[in-house]
């Protein structure tokens, strides 16, 4: 087990690495963020597809391949001003519509793909016969099952719409997020915010089970999630703290300094309260969404969120905080948390 997990995470750092390290060195002009969008669509269609399961173990209907389809399409939409700036194209409308504008078309689309495979194959009742001709004394004694059959099919399409559209949001708008940080101020800025809202949210996540493990005596929400303590809680907060003030004081201006000497001088050294803003935020917010996986995990009596990870479970296992710690970042960088925006 222990082999397997150190295999997987050696896999995913090294791949990760080298994308990251691509994005920072050969970024296309216009495009920065392009090299990470295959990574990010693995952990965007990783997490739907676990979610997805889940969804349907807990005996609600679902459409997976509609799930997938949705969920990527909000994913890539906030790469749409990338592919565009990259093609050497301008455009009035792309420049009114923003980034955020394109994620939030990418949702509308990706509700629509979820009501437009319900429309395709839905096979409802006939509602134009006159309701006379099921009267009381026409009906079979079968016809009080088949009624229900009935509004069990018709309401079959409208779990697996709500089911669908669900996850395609609630996995596909943060992940579209991150593409939105990767693309914050210029350069290599960006992609220093994004590096640090992952190593904040996740130090949390290993502070929180080390400090846990050695002292946690007091239950978080047993009801939940019975191994989370308040001590480990406590701890993760603290870590990722440290891990925040690392990052603002020390690894972002020397990033900064090696790829972009003069924004780094007007950068100066974030004081320390940006961390005391940042390392909290970031790990209350990925703690309740630790607690999310574990709330629709109990709700389907399973004990994992999927296999795509040998050694680490599923792929929701590795998201499951970063999805919830998105949008607090996105704001805490957007308000100068690491200084002005280069």
């Amino acid at each position: 087990m222990l082999i397997d997990r150190l295999k997987t995470s050696a896999v995913l750092i090294v791949l990760i690495g080298a994308l990251v390290y691509l994005d920072a060195k050969h970024s296309f002009s216009g495009g920065e963020g392009l090299w990470l969008l295959p990574v990010l669509l693995f952990f965007a269609l990783g997490t739907a597809w676990d979610l997805s399961g889940l969804v349907k173990a807990s005996g609600r209907s679902i459409s997976r391949s509609t799930t997938l389809a949705a969920t990527a399409t909000v994913t890539i939409s906030a790469g749409v001003p990338l592919f565009w700036s990259v093609s050497g194209r301008t455009s009035v409308g792309n420049v009114v519509i923003g980034n955020l504008g394109w994620i939030v078309i990418g949702a509308i689309v990706a509700v629509m793909i979820a009501i437009g495979r319900e429309m395709a194959v839905f096979h409802g009742a006939d509602l134009t016969k006159n309701s006379d001709q099921d009267s009381q004394e026409d009906r079979s004694p079968n016809s009080d099952q088949e009624s229900a059959q009935k509004k069990h099919q018709n309401g079959s399409a409208i779990d697996r719409t709500s089911s669908a559209v669900f996850v395609s949001l609630y996995v596909g708008l943060p992940m579209a997020m991150l593409v939105s940080l990767r693309g914050m101020g210029s350069g290599n800025w960006g992609l220093l915010a994004l590096l640090t809202t992952i190593a904040v949210t996740k130090s949390s996540d290993a502070g929180a089970y080390f400090v846990g493990r050695a002292i946690g005596r007091h239950k978080l929400i047993p009801r939940l999630s019975p191994g989370k303590t308040i001590e480990g809680a406590l701890g993760g907060v603290l870590t990722s703290t440290i891990v925040a003030f690392v990052f603002l004081a020390w690894i972002f201006p020397s990033f900064m300094a090696a790829t972009a000497p003069a924004d780094a001088a007007a950068m100066g050294v974030p004081p320390f309260w940006r961390a005391l803003v940042l390392g909290p935020m970031l790990a209350v917010s990925g703690m309740l969404g630790d607690l999310a996986e574990s709330l629709v995990k109990r709700d389907a009596a399973a004990k994992d969120s999927g296999n795509w990870l040998p050694g680490l479970g599923g792929v929701w296992d590795v998201t499951d905080s970063l999805i919830a710690a998105v949008m607090p970042a996105y704001l805490c960088f957007a308000f100068g948390v690491a200084g002005p925006m280069m």
